[in-house]
């Protein structure tokens, strides 16, 4: 359930060596200090996030599934419901992976739009509180933030019959895609640009500037804000301002109560 602390260590130095390289080879004017704001905050939650709030991601997510198990088999075996059932089980696993990608995105982007949403947002807007956007940044999210989001998507694939094994291969390159798009980085794929998401994509919509307000919900596939006017990459420039005007703290454990606390939210 938990990752292997030496190859999480050897991982974290690799990706903070690559990406501090990456922010040095940038104009001054663009590269970020190594102890830039919310460093610490961040570097707490990338231990923070694999080792606990996963773990209380993957019981909440065993838990909801358990009644699909029981339906399904008979009996809950966690096993079984990696390899999925019915005829969608029965497809070539190259396939069930595009499947799952292509359903599970749609969802994630709805679902990420409810975040936006004045219920919801005080979860996300701790993810949207770093000033200075970086590939650490990534794991700076609220763990019913993940937890919301993991099953949304999770229980109408396993639901459906889909077995999770298909993507458990490209698991690794999604985690790195997530930690890429938030790294300090202008790159956009070029004529693929509306293909892919990239580092320019959500960094636009992690932008406080209005022209981007809640737009690029999109986690893989551009596709769906292009096809439900939620797109913007302006072509001009590339975004500056990061942020949220809501009053949320600097520090993990004030982070992690600021939903359960009464305030007035502003994004």
């Amino acid at each position: 359930m938990f990752p292997d602390p030496l190859r999480f260590l050897i991982g974290t130095l690799v990706l903070f060596a690559v990406f501090s390289l990456l922010n040095q080879l940038r104009s001054k004017d663009q590269r970020l200090p190594l102890l830039r704001r919310g460093f610490w905050t961040d570097l707490a939650y990338w231990i923070f996030t694999p080792f606990i709030a996963k773990a209380m991601t993957k019981v909440a997510v065993a838990l909801a599934i358990l009644p699909i198990a029981l339906l399904a088999y008979g009996a809950f075996d966690i096993e079984a419901v990696k390899h999925g059932f019915g005829p969608l089980s029965r497809l070539p696993y190259w396939q069930q992976a595009i499947g799952i990608l292509v359903l599970g995105d749609f969802i994630g982007y709805w679902m990420h739009r409810g975040f936006h949403g004045a219920r919801l947002w005080d979860f996300h807007a701790v993810h949207h509180s770093s000033t200075d956007l970086d590939w650490l940044s990534s794991v700076r999210l609220h763990p019913v933030n993940d937890v919301i989001m993991r099953l949304s998507v999770t229980l109408p694939v396993v639901a459906l019959g889909f077995a999770p094994l298909a993507v458990a291969a490209i698991t690794p390159v999604l985690t790195l895609m997530a930690i890429l798009v938030h790294a300090n980085l202008d790159w956009d794929w070029g004529p693929l640009r509306k293909v892919l998401v990239s580092p320019r994509f959500h960094r636009w919509h992690h932008t406080n500037e209005g022209e981007a307000r809640d737009k690029n919900f999109a986690g893989l596939l551009p596709l769906w804000d292009i096809l439900f006017g939620t797109y913007a990459m302006p072509s001009h420039r590339t975004p500056r301002g990061f942020g949220t005007q809501s009053p949320v703290p600097a520090t993990l454990v004030g982070q992690l109560l600021y939903p359960f606390q009464r305030h007035r939210s502003e994004r």
